[in-house]
This record gives structure tokens, C-alpha cells and sequence, in this order.
């Protein structure tokens, strides 16, 4: 369990399936996901189940995010292609879309690079994106990543292939950009 400001991110169960499958069907949100809606409660299951299988194998991390006052579940965040060995893993979350627009997300971000750079030793985390989801590309620029370009083709939804952005943070910048807001905290 991470634990942040206002949100406890937490092992991701099957008591959290109907959740997800409400979150995996929101239009807003699977819009620019990169994997169609489920199709139903069982997929959400079978999601759930397939994050447990990465962790297992070290490839993976997944935490439900749950706000600390309400105990409400909104949204997951993980580690995605992670290879501890080489280093590097990815970033990807969503939210319920009532949860917008409220720092949540850049918040529960924070705690998992934090980890990932920390306590995991990952020096670069990347995270792709569709080049039209200007909200979690401004959301990625503003957490410090850089836009490294273009891949083409790279992500298959709605039954087509679509370009994706890829983006990455190392860890020396993320260790620089910590210090910077430390120094400020104290000033």
C-alpha cells in the first residue's frame, strides 16, 4: 500500500470488479485507453486477475486508488512492462470521470514514481499515451516527463491501429525536480 495526502492506493482485488467494470465503461474514460470497454463483469475479473499474474512474475504493479475520507475506490494506477532487470517500466491510470480535475491523479502519480524510483530502482519510466488525450499528455509534461516522439501505429482500439506518444521521466531528473520542491518548501 502507498499512502499520499488524501488517497490510499491499494492491492487491487475481485471485490473491486464492479468498479472497474463501471470505470472500463465509461466512454470518457476507454476513449483513449488503448483496449476497448468490457464487455462485462467477468472481463473486469479476468483484468484484475491478469494484474495479479504480472505482479507475480515481476513484470507488473496495479493499486486501486481509494480516497482516505470516504474509502470510495475511483480509479487504478500501475506499473505496466516493468523489467526490473533492465531498469524501466511504464505508467498508465485511469479515473472515474467524477473525479476529475481534482489533482488525484498527478497525486497517486507522485507516490507511485516515488516507489517505482526508490524502492524499486527503476531509472526510466515511461508512459504512452494517444496524441489526442491532451489532458494526460499536459498531466505528463507537468509531472516532469519529456515527449520523446512518435509511434506509429503502436496502440490497437476500436478495431484499428492509432499512434501513441511516448513519454519519459528518468530518475535523476525526478531527484532533481523533488530537491527543487524542497527547496521551496523550506524558503
Amino acid at each position: 500500500m502507498i499512502e499520499t495526502k488524501r488517497l490510499q492506493l491499494v492491492e487491487l482485488t475481485q471485490q473491486h470488479a464492479d468498479r472497474i467494470f463501471e470505470i472500463l465503461t465509461e466512454n470518457e474514460v476507454i476513449r483513449y485507453y488503448g483496449m476497448d470497454k468490457l464487455a462485462g463483469r467477468l472481463e473486469a475479473e479476468e483484468l484484475i486477475s491478469s494484474f495479479h499474474t504480472y505482479y507475480q512474475i515481476r513484470q507488473g504493479i496495479r493499486w486501486g486508488i481509494v480516497l482516505k475520507e470516504t474509502g470510495e475506490f475511483i480509479g487504478s494506477i500501475g506499473l505496466n512492462n516493468m523489467k526490473l532487470r533492465l531498469k524501466r517500466s511504464e505508467i498508465g491510470y485511469e479515473l472515474h470521470p467524477d473525479h476529475w480535475k481534482r489533482g488525484y491523479i498527478s497525486e497517486a502519480m507522485a507516490g507511485v514514481l516515488s516507489y517505482a524510483f526508490e524502492e524499486l530502482g527503476i531509472f526510466r519510466m515511461a508512459a504512452i499515451t494517444f496524441p489526442q488525450n491532451e489532458k494526460s499528455n499536459g498531466l505528463l509534461l507537468k509531472m516532469g516527463f519529456e515527449l520523446e516522439g512518435t509511434l506509429r501505429g503502436y496502440l490497437f482500439q476500436g478495431e484499428k491501429s492509432h499512434d501513441a506518444l511516448v513519454f519519459s521521466l528518468l530518475r535523476t531528473d525526478w531527484a532533481l525536480m523533488k530537491n527543487k520542491e524542497e527547496e521551496l518548501e523550506e524558503s
